[in-house]
């Protein structure tokens, strides 16, 4: 299985990022492919930019890569509650290219932030959207308390009960090793 793995931040120090790159760390039997969506910066979506300019070709390529994806595993960051303005404008930019983004894949959503919702509002929002825009939501965690919970320089969970929950979220779509 290729998994698609992504954090929907642009932050270059993204606490997403890391969590997501655990998270792919203990799936197996799987080809990850990790993006880094400042890669795919393009101008803020507006209609006008759209009836000058088209659609930007970086568009193209993340609704491709993630056309190419068996299943995807993104976890996202929480602005103001909602998405980041950077994933929110390349989203909005391949919803122009094909309103079914996801592309009927399967995947596991995930958030973390430092505070003790993890992201709650904005994972929330993702779950609850993705059907919409061809996603199969197989499960979903947010990860609360991102730096009590997490060893930056190891790069993993060190909270034995978040961890746990981690590999049940991810067991709904991937196969995990016994000793993860």
């Amino acid at each position: 299985m290729k998994v698609l793995a992504f954090a929907a931040s642009s932050s270059k120090k993204s606490i997403n990022a890391q969590l997501v790159r655990h998270a792919a760390s203990l799936i197996k039997d799987c080809e990850i492919q990790h993006l880094d969506i400042n890669d795919y910066e393009m101008p803020i979506f507006s209609v006008d930019r759209e009836d000058e300019f088209g659609i930007p070709e970086p568009a193209h390529r993340f609704f491709h890569k993630i056309g190419q994806a068996d299943a995807l595993l993104i976890s996202f960051a929480e602005h103001n509650s909602s998405y980041t303005a950077a994933y929110k404008s390349l989203f909005d930019w391949t919803s122009r290219i094909d309103g079914k983004v996801f592309q009927g894949k399967p995947m596991v959503i995930l958030s973390t932030s430092p505070g003790g919702r993890g992201g709650a509002s904005v994972l929330e929002t993702a779950v609850n959207s993705a059907a919409r825009f061809g996603g199969v939501v197989k499960a979903s965690m947010p990860v609360p308390k991102f730096y009590e919970n997490f060893d930056t320089q190891a790069g993993k969970l060190i909270n034995d009960e978040l961890l746990s929950s981690l590999k049940s979220t991810l067991r709904a779509l991937f196969d995990l090793p016994d000793d993860a």
